[in-house]
Parts: structure tokens; C-alpha cells; sequence
């Protein structure tokens, strides 16, 4: 059963899926449950099973194969695939940051030297 912990039902569903792939629990070839069996194992809906899946195929441990099911990979395949975990999404999110945040000050010194204020002479035209 998923867990009311704050954390998205769907990365449970997904983190203990990847867990027992990891383990040998569900070994290379193997099909995962059905789309049912995992909705009434978690207690969820469809779309929360589906979309663990669908984190699992993205990060390539899991393939379909339309009318037959949703199947392990052969690890070998799994570790040649560059990870898309919640780390790697927080650097690139943190790249970003410092790559805006140096944009921001190239525009700044950009538009002083481009929009330079007039030099005040001290009397006032009317």
C-alpha cells in the first residue's frame, strides 16, 4: 500500500518496483504485474500505476511490448542508460540557476553601459 508520506504515490509504486528489479526479485525478462494486480497490491488507481510504470520505462528499467505487457530489462542495458533520478533533475535545475543568474548580470552591466544616465550639471533647464 502507498504511503502517506508527502511523497507522490507513484514514486513509491515506482522506487519499490525498482527496488525489487535491483534485488533479482523481478529478474531480466520477466513481466512485471498487471496494470490490476499492482492497482489492488497498492491500493491506487490506474493512472498512478501507469505513471510508475512510466517512470521506470524512462529510466530503462522496464520495456513494453504492446499486447504482451510491461517487461525487465537485461541490466547491462539498464546501466549503459544515463540516470534521470531526482539528482540529476536538481543539478540541471541548479545549472540553470547559475547560468540565469550570470544572464541577469551580463544584462544589467549591458544596459548601463548602453542606457548610461546623463551627467547632471547642477542647473536645471526650464
Amino acid at each position: 500500500m502507498v504511503q502517506n508520506t508527502g511523497r507522490p504515490g507513484y514514486l513509491q509504486i515506482a522506487d519499490e518496483l525498482r527496488g525489487q528489479i535491483r534485488s533479482g526479485a523481478l529478474p531480466p525478462g520477466q513481466a512485471l504485474p498487471s496494470i490490476a494486480q499492482l492497482c489492488q497490491r497498492y491500493e491506487v488507481s490506474a493512472s498512478v500505476v501507469k505513471s510508475a510504470i512510466s517512470v521506470l520505462r524512462t529510466e530503462g528499467f522496464v520495456i513494453g511490448q504492446q499486447g504482451k505487457g510491461v517487461f525487465v530489462r537485461d541490466p547491462v542495458e539498464v546501466e549503459t542508460k544515463p540516470a534521470t533520478g531526482e539528482g540529476q533533475i536538481m543539478e540541471q535545475l541548479a545549472q540553470i540557476r547559475e547560468a540565469l543568474g550570470d544572464l541577469g548580470k551580463r544584462l544589467a552591466d549591458l544596459e548601463a553601459a548602453v542606457f548610461e544616465e546623463p551627467k547632471r550639471s547642477g542647473r536645471r533647464d526650464t
